[in-house]
């Protein structure tokens, strides 16, 4: 059985293969596409709608618990391709 994790964005529960982790290096957010950074992670689904929820919710300090601004923009470019 595969493990569940719940995305930040929308909140719904979904098999870890189909989301995308997200960590904190230094000041920004980068997409962990082998799970094999270290550090807490957030689990997002890897679809702008879910990744504009998290931002507008704050979710991503919460999820890494850090109060440090975050920079987006590398997770945003892997998003849009």
């Amino acid at each position: 059985m595969e493990p569940i994790r719940t995305c930040v964005g929308c909140r719904s529960r979904s098999p870890r293969s189909s989301l995308l982790r997200v960590v904190a290096l230094g000041s920004e957010l980068v997409p962990d596409e082998r799970s094999r950074l270290p550090g807490r992670g957030a689990w997002l689904h890897p679809t702008m709608d879910c990744f504009r929820k998290a931002l507008g919710r704050h979710a991503f300090g919460r999820a890494l618990r850090t109060t440090a601004p975050l920079d987006a923009r590398p997770l945003e470019n892997r998003l849009n391709g």
